[in-house]
C-alpha cells in the first residue's frame, strides 16, 4: 500500500497532491509536451524517461494523487475508462474466467461480450439484482478475475464489496472495481478487499466534460498489474499531457462537488420518489432502495449524484418529460457540474437491458431549488398523472 499520507484526501485533492515543482517553484504543476527524452553519453537516460507513450511526466501528479485517495500502491492513467477497462482484460490468460454483472455500463458488457470468446476467455454473469447470485456463479467454476460495478449504471443495484472480496479470495480471484460513480470520495474499494478499482476519470474525476480519460488503480504491486502496465506501454491507450492536467485541475474540486452533487441527488430523489408521475426511483441513498444497508456501510459522506426514475406513462411519457426539462440537459456522460438527463434505453439500442420508461438523471451542482423546479414543470404536462 502507499504510505499513509500527512493530509486528508481534501487537502490532497484541493492542492493537487501538493508538491511544488523545480526549479520554478509553480503552485500549478506544468504540463511535458516532449514526445521523447535525450540520451546521455553513456548510452542511458538521465532523466529517467525514454518516450512519452506511457512515461510523459504530467501523468505523476495526477497518478499520485489518485493512488492516495483509493489508498492504493500506484495508479495508471489512460485514454479512457473502456481502455482502462480493456487493459484488466488484455492482463488475462486464455482459458482464464471472468465473472461480471448483468447490470453495469453497456458499453463494457458490450465489449466483453464481444471480444472474450476471440480472446479466449469464459465469461459468465451473475445478477447484481439478486442477493446470493454472485457468491453462486462464483462457486460454479475457478475464477480468475471478479468484475464488479457499485453502484451500477444505470439502475443502481448495490454489491456488498467487503463480501465479494471474501468470497473471491478465497479461489484467488482478482477482484476489479469499477468505482466510477462513488469515487474515492464516497467509497474506497480496495480498502475493502478489492485488487484493482476502475473509473472512467470523464466522469466525476474530471467533472467539467472537458476530458476523456480513465484510470486504474492497484492495491499491490503484483505481477497481474505487471502485465496490465505492460499492456498500456505496448498498446499505447495514453491520454495526452493536456488532458492529463485537465484531469488533475479537475480533481482539485472533487471533494466539494462530488459532496454537493450529493446532497442535490438525495433531495431531489426524495421529491420524485412522492411525485404522481414517476411510477419507481432508483437512488441508494433512499430507504426504499433495496441496497440502502450496505450502500449505507460502504459509502460516506454521500451516496453519489446519479439516480434515475421510471415515468409513469411508459416510454412516450419518458422521453416527453426528458424534452421538456430546461435545467437538465439531454446529453451523453455524467459525473460533471451540470445536470444531466438520458433516455437510456434509446442509446443502448435493441439489445438494452434497461427499462423503457427510465431516464438516467446525473444531478449537477446546480441550486437544487432550481432542479426541482425543472422537473416540477417538466412532469407537470406527463398526460398519465
Amino acid at each position: 500500500m502507499a504510505d499513509t499520507p500527512r493530509f486528508s484526501g481534501e487537502t490532497l485533492a484541493a492542492q493537487g497532491i501538493g508538491k511544488v515543482t523545480v526549479p520554478f517553484a509553480e503552485v500549478v504543476p506544468p504540463i511535458h509536451v516532449s514526445t521523447t527524452y535525450a540520451r546521455g553519453e553513456d548510452g542511458g537516460y538521465p532523466g529517467g524517461r525514454v518516450y512519452s507513450r506511457d512515461q510523459n511526466p504530467t501523468y505523476d501528479a495526477p497518478e499520485q494523487l489518485l493512488a492516495s485517495l483509493e489508498g492504493g500502491a500506484e495508479a495508471l492513467l489512460f485514454a479512457s475508462g473502456m481502455a482502462a477497462s480493456a487493459a484488466v482484460l488484455q492482463a488475462l490468460n486464455p482459458g482464464d474466467r471472468v465473472v461480471a454483472p448483468r447490470s453495469m455500463y453497456w458499453a463494457w458488457r458490450s465489449l466483453l461480450r464481444e471480444f472474450s470468446t476471440q480472446w479466449g476467455v469464459q465469461l459468465d454473469w451473475y445478477d447484481n439484482g439478486t442477493p446470493g447470485s454472485l457468491e453462486r456463479v462464483l462457486g460454479e467454476a475457478s475464477t480468475r478475475l471478479l468484475w464488479i460495478e457499485t453502484p451500477a449504471n444505470p439502475t443502481w443495484e448495490i454489491t456488498d464489496l467487503a463480501a465479494a472480496a471474501q468470497s473471491a479470495r478465497a479461489q484467488g480471484t482478482v477482484v476489479a472495481v469499477d468505482s466510477t460513480c462513488a469515487t474515492p470520495v464516497l467509497c474506497q474499494p480496495l480498502v475493502l478487499g478489492a485488487d484493482l478499482v476502475m473509473h472512467s476519470a470523464t466522469k466525476y474525476l474530471n467533472g467539467h466534460s472537458d476530458v476523456i480519460a480513465g484510470a486504474l488503480v492497484t492495491r499491490e504491486r503484483n505481477p497481474f498489474w505487471a502485465r496490465i502496465r505492460r499492456a498500456r506501454s505496448l498498446g499505447g491507450a495514453v491520454l495526452g499531457p493536456f488532458e492529463a492536467w485537465l484531469l488533475l485541475r479537475g480533481m482539485r474540486t472533487l471533494f466539494i462537488r462530488v459532496r454537493a452533487a450529493s446532497a442535490n441527488a438525495l433531495a431531489l430523489a426524495r421529491y420524485l420518489e412522492t411525485h404522481s408521475a414517476i411510477v419507481a426511483v432508483s437512488y441508494p441513498g433512499l430507504p426504499s432502495h433495496p441496497g440502502h444497508q450496505i450502500a449505507a456501510r460502504q459509502m460516506h459522506g454521500g451516496f453519489g449524484g446519479m439516480l434515475s426514475v421510471r415515468v409513469a406513462g411508459g416510454e412516450a411519457a419518458a422521453v416527453a418529460v426528458a424534452n421538456r426539462l430546461q435545467v437538465f440537459k439531454q446529453a451523453t456522460s455524467l459525473g460533471s457540474t451540470e445536470s444531466l438527463v438520458e433516455h437510456r434505453a434509446s442509446v443502448e439500442g435493441p439489445d438494452t437491458l434497461c427499462p423503457r420508461d427510465l431516464l438516467r438523471l446525473s444531478v449537477g451542482i446546480e441550486a437544487i431549488d432550481d432542479l426541482i423546479a425543472d422537473f416540477e414543470q417538466a412532469l407537470a404536462g406527463n398526460p398519465a398523472t
